[in-house]
């Protein structure tokens, strides 16, 4: 039987911001919901609490080994006043992963579901209600054991944070420029490019400096071994459409399986369209590009959950995709998936979850 979760209600509720000065993650719910990890006892008293620092010994492994992972996902508010989170089984399976991965004992799933949806209950208030906003939900977990050693924690935390945030597109959905990255690589099959984990981040903010200095929005990277094959855009997956075809890179163990791509993948599908799971090199993009089959390319992700891709940087050249407008794939798919997502649409797959 799950664990009952202990609610302790602020007593100096915040200021709600308005939804133009929203952008993303810049304020934060007025409660948060911690879980405590102890070996020998395992994950114990689970809460919701005003939110507030956490006090760690300078000594926490967090700090020195890395061994933190997280998940983000939104809760929305429909149009009948419904409050409804998107796929928040799969955020869960996927945090279990990361933390397998990262040797952090598993969360019992039922419980951090249950969690979330309390926690929104508890802070529905903050979900905005203007067209195109939303709660961004953030699980994390982090270990706390204070003791310097490279081996697993022995004592962790299991905390999840809120934030209400605006339209990651303040004035339209708009193609940006990617940047293609030639010297640095992100992960390896083996790694921890599958997971969500910190150091993943930390490791993409310098060939993400080069990309701003190139007037672009994000890196595009391709494998740490061969060099050639397509993997992620920054901290999207990214999808290509190359004629009749919609190809996206096939999951081999050093790309994050998004939540998004996979919803992505299910309605295009189910739209009739061909979609391709399978290496994509460099090469064939651009030679796509001159001969003009490349008709799309889009990143998909909980923030934006679709980012078209106007112009890709490589080797000191600007390659224009399509005519460098947002494509009918891209446009589609993003109407779409925001009506699922906000109950504007029917929802053919179930995958809304209703917190009552």
């Amino acid at each position: 039987m799950t664990q009952p979760i202990r609610i302790e209600r602020t007593t100096n509720p915040k200021p709600r911001p308005k939804a133009s000065e929203l952008g993303f993650g810049k304020y934060f719910t007025d409660h948060m919901f911690i879980l405590d990890y102890d070996a020998g006892l395992g994950w114990h008293d689970a809460r919701i609490v005003p939110y507030q620092p956490i006090t760690l010994d300078p000594a926490a492994k967090v700090f020195h080994y890395g061994q933190t992972i997280f998940e983000g996902l939104k809760a929305y508010r429909t149009e009948e006043g419904k409050i409804v989170l998107f796929r928040p089984d799969m955020n869960m399976k996927r945090l279990n992963r990361s933390n397998d991965r990262l040797s952090i004992p598993a969360v019992d799933e039922a419980l951090g579901l249950e969690a979330l949806r309390q926690l929104v209950q508890v802070d529905q208030d903050w979900i905005p209600d203007a067209p195109e906003t939303s709660l961004y939900v953030r699980p994390f977990v982090i270990s706390t054991e204070a003791a310097l050693g490279v081996s697993p924690s022995l004592q962790y935390k299991f905390i999840i944070i809120m934030s209400p945030v605006g339209s990651y597109y303040s004035e339209g959905i708009k193609p940006v420029s990617i940047y293609v990255e030639s010297d640095y690589v992100r992960a390896v099959a083996g790694g921890v490019g599958h997971v969500k984990t910190a150091g993943n981040y930390a490791a993409g903010l310098k060939a993400q400096e080069g990309a701003t200095a190139q007037g672009c929005a994000q890196v595009l990277w391709l494998d740490g071994v061969h060099r050639k094959y397509v993997e992620e855009v920054g901290s999207m997956n990214v999808f290509f459409r190359l004629g009749d075809k919609i190809v996206t890179p096939a999951l081999t163990g050093s790309l994050l399986p998004g939540i998004t791509r996979d919803s992505v993948i299910h309605l295009l599908r189910h739209w009739g369209l061909e979609v391709e799971e399978r290496l994509v090199t460099i090469d064939e993009l651009v030679e796509a590009q001159k001969d003009g089959s490349l008709k799309e390319i889009f990143g998909t992700g909980t923030a934006a959950v679709i980012s078209p891709v106007g112009s890709l940087y490589w080797k000191g050249e600007k390659l224009t995709i399509g005519n460098g407008s947002t494509g009918e794939v891209s446009a589609r798919v993003y109407e779409t998936m925001t009506g699922i997502q906000t109950g504007r649409l029917e929802d053919p797959f179930g995958w809304r979850v209703s917190v009552e």
